[in-house]
């Protein structure tokens, strides 16, 4: 069996261009190429040749609509390696307000691919294993006979969600918050059905995810989870870097 090419998919992701892509994909969203160039900083023309080889390297798959071609990360897989660095990684220096405000937006919640991360996604994961409806079982959480009967009451199909290829639930490393979230199908599908309620909402331009009025009035009153009222009332920039 071949052994992994580490150091490819290593240089893949160490030129700055090419991180501040796959950053900016980390929320879980296919983006134009137009849009990856911007947040790269660079031209049309260069962003194309980053982007082709991130697609050869298997970090990244692209969809055609019309002239268009919007870009994502390939896996799950790739999205938890990606967070995994944010881990180790040292921090970059806050240079303004404005960056001030937009890592307070993305330490406190934001879309790790595609589930809850930051510290509302840590809270929930917490909350949830205090009550009893999931288990940590390795990598992986595993629905309780309390959990089953929970979830489908909140809207979340288990049934259908195990009928799925992905991986059900598994942890995942939060960068910010040193712990884990619950990720996988099941941490997709909850992240969904708070977007579908108005729980949570997208901040534009980023990942950065903000907790609306009636999100933290239901969190509260449906899971216990509290959060400071200053976080609560906290201003968040528009468009948070990554």
């Amino acid at each position: 069996m071949a052994t992994p090419n580490i150091v490819e998919v290593a240089s893949l992701i160490g030129d700055e261009s090419r991180a501040a892509m796959l950053m900016n994909l980390l929320g879980g969203r296919a983006l134009p190429a137009s849009e990856l160039a911007r947040a790269a900083r660079v031209t049309p023309q260069t962003a194309s040749s980053h982007l082709a080889k991130m697609v050869e390297g298997g970090l990244l798959v692209h969809e055609a609509y019309g002239r268009h071609r919007y870009y994502r990360l390939a896996s799950e897989e790739v999205g938890q390696a990606l967070e995994a660095l944010n881990a180790i990684a040292l921090p970059k220096p806050v240079r303004s307000l404005r960056e001030s405000d937009q890592s307070k937006a993305l330490h406190f919640a934001r879309t790790c691919y595609d589930h809850l991360a930051g510290e509302v996604g840590v809270a929930l994961t917490d909350r949830m294993l205090e009550l009893g409806l999931i288990r940590a079982e390795g990598r992986d959480y595993v629905v309780t006979t309390d959990g089953a009967k929970w979830f489908p009451d909140f809207g979340i199909d288990l049934d259908g969600i195990r009928r799925g290829r992905r991986h059900f639930a598994r942890e995942c490393l939060d960068w910010s918050e040193r712990r884990h979230h619950l990720a996988g199908a099941l941490g997709a599908a909850l992240t969904n059905r708070l977007f579908d309620l108005g729980w949570i909402e997208r901040v534009p331009g980023g990942r950065a995810v903000r907790v609306t009025r009636t999100g933290f009035a239901r969190l509260e009153s449906d899971l216990g989870a509290t959060f400071e009222e200053s976080r609560k009332g906290a201003k968040i920039s528009e468009s948070p870097s990554v």
